[in-house]
C-alpha cells in the first residue's frame, strides 16, 4: 500500500511538473530576454569565456621563479679507500654531495614576463567581450526582422479582409450594373496577389524564428512568442558622434584587444632585449662524508649570452610584431570610426523617414483612399484609383515599418561598435 501510495505521489509530481513546463512562457516577447538567453547559452562565448579564465591564471606562474634543482652525486662508490665493495648509500660510499640550486632572472626579466602575461590576458577578455557584441548585435538584429517579418504578415492579414469588403463591394456595384465585371475579376486578383505575399511571409516568419532559435541554442522548430515592440531608439543627444566616438577609442572591444597586443609585442620586446644580459643561479652543496656533513660548498653560476646576432634577429623579430600591433590597430581604428559614422547616419535616416510616414505619408494616403472609396461608391472615380489608393495605404505602413526595422539594425550596430548599450 505504501509502495503504490509513492507511485502516485510520484506521477503526481512528474505531471505537475511537465504541467509547469508546458505552461511556461516562450521567450520572444522582448529582446532583453533572448539577449539573456544567449548569454547563458551560447557556446561559443562560453569557451571565450574559458579561454579568458585560462589567460588570468597564466599570469602568476609567468612571474614566479623557476622551480629549483636538486642532485646527488655519490663519490667513490666502489670504496676504493675502504673495503672495496660496490654500494650507492650515502653513508656507504667516500662521500655524497647535495647540491640545491635556484635560477634568478635579473634585470627585471620576472616583472616583464607577468606584464606580458596580463597583456595576454586583457587580449583575451578582450576578445570575450567582443565575441558578445558580435553575438548580441546578431540577436537585436535577428529579433527586429523577426518584428518586421511578423508586422508585415499582420498588415497582409489585415489588408486581405480590406481586399474582401472591397471585392463585395465590386460584386454589389456590379449586380446593379453600376460597374463592368473586370472590376469584380480585378478585385480578385488583388486578394489572390495578397494571399501569395501572405504565404511568403508565413515562410519567412518561421525562418526569422529558426535564426533566433539557432542563435538562442534552442532546436529550430522551438516556440517563441510574437514580438511585442522593439526598443526605443536613443535620443537624438546621445548620438553625437564626437561623444560616441570617444566611448568608441575606451570601449570598443576589438581597440581594446589590439592595445592588449600592442603592449604584450612591447613588454615581449623589452623582455628580449632583457636577454642580452646573464641570469644567476645561485646553489648551496652539503658534503656527506660516512654519517656526517663535513664539509658545505656555495656556488654562482651565470649564463654567458656569447650568441649575440642570434639574439639581435629576436630583438628585430619583437620590433617588428610591435609595429605590426600599431599598424593593425590604426587599420582597426579607421575601420570602427568610418563604420561609426556610417550607421549615425543611416540611423539619423531611418529616424527621419520613419517620422516622415507617420506624420505625413500615412494620414494622406489615408485621406486619398478614404476619398478613392467614397468616389468610386458614387460613381466619379473607377476601381483602378481605388486599387491604386489602398496600395499606397500598404506602401506606406510597409515604408513606416521597415524604417523602424532598420533604425534598429543600425542601433544593433552602433552598439556592436561600442561594445555596450546606449
Amino acid at each position: 500500500m505504501r509502495r503504490d501510495r509513492l507511485r502516485v505521489l510520484a506521477l503526481g509530481a512528474g505531471l505537475w511538473a511537465g504541467l509547469a513546463v508546458a505552461q511556461a512562457p516562450a521567450p520572444g516577447a522582448r529582446v532583453e530576454e533572448l539577449l539573456e538567453l544567449a548569454r547563458q547559452r551560447n557556446p561559443e562565448l562560453a569557451a571565450m569565456g574559458f579561454e579568458a579564465e585560462a589567460a588570468r591564471e597564466r599570469v602568476q606562474p609567468a612571474g614566479a621563479l623557476p622551480d629549483p634543482m636538486g642532485r646527488l652525486e655519490l663519490r667513490d662508490v666502489g670504496n676504493q679507500m675502504g673495503n672495496g665493495d660496490f654500494n650507492l648509500l650515502p653513508a656507504r660510499v667516500g662521500s655524497a654531495k647535495y647540491t640545491v640550486a635556484q635560477t634568478i632572472p635579473l634585470w627585471g626579466k620576472r616583472d616583464l614576463k607577468r606584464e606580458v602575461a596580463e597583456a595576454d590576458a586583457a587580449q583575451a577578455q578582450a576578445r570575450r567581450s567582443g565575441t558578445w557584441a558580435e553575438l548580441a548585435a546578431k540577436v537585436k538584429t535577428a529579433f527586429a526582422q523577426y518584428y518586421l517579418v511578423g508586422q508585415s504578415r499582420k498588415l497582409a492579414e489585415e489588408l486581405l479582409r480590406l481586399g474582401g469588403s472591397l471585392e463585395q463591394l465590386t460584386q454589389a456595384r456590379y449586380s446593379d450594373g453600376l460597374v463592368p465585371q473586370q472590376d469584380v475579376v480585378r478585385a480578385q486578383v488583388e486578394r489572390t496577389a495578397l494571399r501569395s505575399e501572405l504565404l511568403m511571409l508565413e515562410t519567412e516568419h518561421h525562418h526569422a524564428a529558426a535564426r533566433l532559435n539557432v542563435l538562442l541554442r534552442r532546436p529550430a522548430a522551438a516556440p517563441l512568442a510574437e514580438p511585442q515592440a522593439l526598443r526605443p531608439l536613443p535620443a537624438p543627444a546621445k548620438l553625437d558622434y564626437a561623444a560616441l566616438e570617444a566611448r568608441l577609442l575606451a570601449a570598443n572591444p576589438q581597440l581594446a584587444a589590439q592595445e592588449a597586443q600592442i603592449a604584450a609585442a612591447e613588454k615581449n620586446r623589452e623582455l628580449v632585449t632583457k636577454n642580452r644580459y646573464p641570469d644567476l643561479t645561485v646553489g648551496v652543496s652539503p658534503i656527506q662524508t660516512r654519517n656526517r656533513v663535513t664539509e658545505w660548498e656555495l656556488m654562482f653560476e651565470v649564463n654567458i649570452p656569447l650568441q649575440q646576432e642570434s639574439r639581435r634577429s629576436q630583438e628585430r623579430e619583437a620590433a617588428a610584431m610591435a609595429a605590426a600591433a600599431r599598424s593593425r590597430k590604426e587599420a582597426a581604428l579607421n575601420q570602427v570610426s568610418a563604420e561609426l559614422a556610417e550607421n549615425l547616419s543611416a540611423l539619423d535616416s531611418a529616424r527621419r523617414l520613419e517620422t516622415l510616414v507617420a506624420t505625413a505619408l500615412l494620414p494622406q494616403a489615408d485621406l486619398a483612399f478614404k476619398a478613392a472609396l467614397a468616389g468610386y461608391e458614387t460613381g466619379r472615380l473607377d476601381f483602378a484609383t481605388l486599387l491604386d489608393a489602398q496600395r499606397q495605404i500598404r506602401k506606406a505602413r510597409l515604408d513606416r515599418l521597415k524604417a523602424q526595422a532598420e533604425a534598429q539594425f543600425r542601433l544593433a550596430d552602433i552598439e556592436r561598435l561600442l561594445g555596450e548599450e546606449l
